[in-house]
């Protein structure tokens, strides 16, 4: 991401060279510099990084949240994000990749605090950028910011940390979401996201959360 230097400027143009793979990836890396999430991130993932390390911690899960725009549902897809240098930077190996989120893990619940305080000081960021159109814009008392909740099962291709068979006989995680109101004057945009047992049902919104011990 730009904050950490990592990525080059890309502009498009209608000379002859033809067109180049995963150039869509362009457009979230430049929301990421628009609403100073790269900064947020770095500055707060600064105590996993190490002396002498080449990447930035922040690029590891920047470049895996990328990876799921073309289809990525692995962290080794990853690699379809590395062979495209000049457009998206340099990306780690899958063993450095392996590495930061292992080291994140030893304290999950920290590193998911630190993530979730970057992406609400970008999401205001954004809001604020966005001006009339963004969701909250003229929400009062009288009209409140609509929140719906959606339990989404997201099949799982192998025994995952919460992964289990579900209601519709199939192994998945059970993700609570929530998104701004999908009605005329809404954006679902998605806000946050539980991770949950494929098991989970309705009544689970009720409940706390298990404990996460990995991310």
């Amino acid at each position: 991401m730009k904050a950490a230097g990592s990525d080059p400027h890309v502009k498009g143009g209608t000379s002859a060279p033809g067109a180049v793979g995963q150039a869509g990836g362009v457009l979230l890396t430049e929301t990421v510099t628009a609403t100073a999430l790269g900064r947020e991130l770095s500055a707060g993932l600064a105590p996993w990084r190490k002396p002498l390390a080449v990447h930035d911690p922040v690029k590891v899960p920047a470049d895996l949240a990328v990876t799921l725009a073309p289809g990525g549902d692995h962290r080794a897809d990853v690699a379809l994000l590395r062979g495209e240098p000049g457009v998206l930077g340099l990306v780690s190996c899958d063993a450095t990749v392996s590495r930061t989120i292992a080291a994140l893990a030893k304290n999950a619940p920290a590193a998911v605090r630190t993530i979730n305080a970057a992406r609400a000081a970008a999401r205001k960021r954004a809001w604020a950028l966005a001006g009339v159109h963004a969701p909250d814009a003229g929400t009062d008392a009288k009209n409140p910011l609509i929140v719906e909740l959606d339990a989404t099962p997201v099949t799982s291709h192998s025994d995952q940390e919460h992964a289990a068979p579900t209601f519709k006989r199939g192994f998945a995680f059970h993700l609570l979401c929530s998104f701004t109101g999908h009605g005329p004057d809404g954006t679902g945009e998605p806000l946050a996201m539980l991770l949950r047992s494929g098991t989970a049902t309705a009544a689970d919104r009720r409940r706390p959360p298990p404990p996460t011990t990995s991310v």
